[in-house]
């Protein structure tokens, strides 16, 4: 599945970022952050495995974990913490797993 692929894409990209925020944050922020995004894949293959109402619940979770990865993303930007190219980057993967998810979510 073409949102497994992008997800993985996305998540080789983000973890090295993550080695090199600001320490001081690394247990608060920056584990939320890295939490969200494994969060989303781990729901992601939950919903693959199963059918009906409970694909949904996972597709749901994955959502979730998606808005949640948009906020701290923001606010990694916002802390200077990614430049501005960074984050559009990111910003576009975001995006597009959402679109991707949204049509999963549609079927």
């Amino acid at each position: 599945m073409v949102i497994l692929t992008r997800t993985f894409d996305l998540l080789t990209w983000l973890l090295p970022k993550a080695e090199n925020l600001p320490r001081v944050y690394r247990r608060t922020i920056v584990q939320r952050l890295m939490d969200a995004a494994l969060d989303f894949q781990e729901a992601l293959f939950d919903a693959q495995s199963q059918g009906g109402t409970t694909r949904q619940k996972h597709l749901r979770e994955a959502d979730a974990a998606l808005n949640k990865l948009r906020l701290y993303l923001r606010l990694a930007h916002h802390w200077r913490w990614l430049n501005d190219g960074q984050y559009q980057h990111v910003s576009a993967m975001v995006a597009e797993l959402g679109r991707l998810l949204g049509g999963w979510m549609k079927r």
